[in-house]
């Protein structure tokens, strides 16, 4: 059996608990340790059964809990190069922490094999991830998504599971006290995913044989969880994939586990 599980999903933190056969791994962490540790607790497990940590990119949200974190446990860090320099320049990670570029083919973590993949995100480096267990169950993951992109959907296509970004509704967002420069940047091509657009992918991804979608990544202040997943079930039945179990990510607390 393998689980998914977002440990938290938004603007204020994020970090995803993937788990199968003997093999632990976090994708991200960017809420506190202390969040992090509960929540791994939740979903009974331990920071101590952490075999790696992969990392998206390079933003707070997804790495402020290294620092600490890193001191009660020595588990090596993948991610691409340009975000492992900025770890080395910005962040105090312990000196004994394995730091692990990640390579343009698949590697293997234990019993999972992963592939990592472009995500286009005003980043030094960002990607995401399709995880493949032994028993050949497959888990993407990718938010922080400016847009959709030809790659991207091909390596979620056929997963069993996958974690993706509906950030923001568009109405709230222009309708928001943002200053109109964030705006942009939320909205522009390496900014944010949509409700709509990824409303739009999920079609895409349910054809493709997707069985269980999460919905990750929501904006504190310029979403709401009914927004995203009636727009994605909305557009789900609309086509005919009645099949694909739907939820959405909780933002600071552990979510429901998905189990492949």
């Amino acid at each position: 059996m393998a689980i998914i599980c977002p440990l938290s999903s938004g603007s204020s933190g994020n970090a995803t608990l993937i788990h199968a056969n003997s093999t632990t791994i976090l994708v991200d962490a960017g809420s506190s340790c202390k969040a992090i540790c509960a929540a791994l607790q939740e979903c009974e497990f331990s920071h101590e059964d952490l075999d790696a940590i992969l990392l998206t990119h390079e933003h707070s949200d997804h790495i402020k809990a290294l620092p600490v974190l890193l001191k009660k446990i020595n588990v090596p860090i993948y991610a691409t190069q340009a975000v492992l320099e900025y770890l080395v320049h910005n962040v105090k990670i312990p000196s004994n922490i394995p730091l692990v570029p990640l390579e343009d083919k698949p590697f293997t973590i234990h019993d999972l094999e992963v592939t990592s993949f472009v995500t286009p995100h005003d980043s030094v480096g960002s990607v995401g991830y399709r995880i493949t267990t032994e028993d050949g169950k497959k888990i993407g993951i990718a938010t922080d998504l400016g847009h959709m992109t030809q790659e991207i959907l091909d390596h979620l296509s056929s997963c069993h599971a996958v974690l993706l970004e509906s950030n923001y509704d568009d109405g709230m967002l222009l309708c928001s006290p943002y200053p109109y420069s964030l705006k942009r940047r939320i909205m522009s091509q390496r900014g944010h995913l949509s409700n709509d657009d990824c409303a739009k992918a999920a079609v895409h991804l349910a054809r493709s044989g997707v069985q269980k979608l999460i919905l990750g990544h929501l904006s504190q202040n310029n979403n709401l969880p009914e927004l995203a997943f009636s727009a994605t079930q909305n557009a789900l039945n609309e086509c005919g994939c009645l099949g694909v179990e739907l939820q959405v990510a909780k933002r600071s607390e552990c979510s429901k586990p998905v189990l492949l």
